[in-house]
């Protein structure tokens, strides 16, 4: 292959929450493409570097520049918030790449809201959790809810992408009316703003009280499991050890 796009999941933003692979990739490229969000979230490091973006919605205007910019012979990274490979663009990118054959395509894993938000509120997804997105721009809301309604029964706990928006301000709470049918309104639960960035706030509560609750577009939600609590102020999903004889079972996830 003569040309590389590399596909960089920045995590939540801030250089810190990068891994060693991203910060490299991204000192390394000539120009860097992303939502203009993102591009500023980046900081004084990268400001030296040509940056090209595209607004919200135009995604794939956004992947098909970095091919063009790649095929002019120019290390080229395209940024995705979290992980790109998780909501983000990595899928985009290689069904466009069909097009492209000459360009490889290498994906950086960055740290997705799910892990940022659940070590700032504690250990909420320490058994086994889905992540579901509550914006239906993409995904029909029937789909949703049926997700929803699954992860329940399942005894889930569950991580919320995108629980709001200017559009959709009302998309918590119905999601929250949908666990309401299987879940007890008790059920331990919490939400994260601003992840890893300026402003972070964590708030524990029940899931009726989270019923109740205005929250923006950049909070990630957590809905504990059965046998989740709150312990001094931190949710936690237990992970079901006993005695000291359980602990070679964790495994090195």
């Amino acid at each position: 292959m003569k040309y590389k796009i590399y596909i960089v999941g920045m995590g939540p933003g801030k250089e810190e929450m990068m891994t060693g692979e991203a910060i490299c990739a991204l000192e390394q490229a000539d120009v860097i493409i992303g939502y203009e969000v993102y591009l500023k979230l980046l900081g004084e490091r990268f400001r030296h570097k040509e940056m090209l973006s595209t607004p919200m919605r135009r995604e794939e205007e956004r992947c098909r520049m970095a091919f063009s910019e790649a095929e002019k012979g120019r290390r080229t990274a395209l940024i995705c918030s979290g992980d790109a490979g998780i909501y983000g663009m990595a899928s985009l990118m290689y069904e466009i790449g069909k097009e492209h054959p000459e360009t490889e395509l290498v994906v950086i894993p960055g740290v997705t809201a799910a892990s940022s938000g659940a070590a700032v509120l504690g250990a909420p997804l320490n058994h086994d959790f889905c992540i579901i997105s509550l914006s239906d721009l993409l995904t029909p809301w029937e789909k949703i809810e049926r997700r929803l309604a699954a992860a329940a029964e399942g005894d889930f706990a569950i991580a919320i992408y995108n629980p709001a928006s200017r559009k959709r301000k009302d998309y918590l709470k119905k999601a929250c009316d949908i666990l309401l049918r299987y879940i007890e309104g008790g059920r331990a639960c919490g939400y994260v703003e601003n992840i890893g960035r300026e402003g972070t706030k964590a708030v524990t509560c029940t899931l009726q009280e989270l019923s109740k609750t205005q929250v923006n577009m950049f909070t990630t939600v957590f809905i504990g499991n059965a046998g989740s609590e709150i312990i001094n102020g931190r949710l936690v999903t237990k992970r079901g050890y006993k005695s000291e004889e359980n602990i070679d079972i964790c495994g090195d996830n």
